[in-house]
């Protein structure tokens, strides 16, 4: 009779992780499907401003790599 309970049991936690890997899945599927579409590099729209930090012809290659470093990029 133990036996039978065993192997209930390991069908139980079978399904259980066969259900939770589908619906992760699927999941991970509809995201996708969601951001597959999205355009990011479309100019804005209306009245956005373009922002970037001109740096400038002369500045030393040390210069360059400390903004980089400051900018954290």
């Amino acid at each position: 009779m133990s036996w039978i309970k065993v192997i209930i049991r390991t069908l139980r936690v079978f399904i259980l992780f066969t259900g939770c890997t589908l619906l992760f899945y699927y999941g991970i599927m509809w995201v996708n499907q969601e951001y597959e579409d999205y355009h990011r590099y479309d100019e804005p729209k209306g009245t956005a401003v373009k922002v970037n930090l001109a740096v400038s012809e002369k500045a030393s290659w040390f210069d360059r790599l400390l903004l980089f470093y400051l900018d954290g990029e």
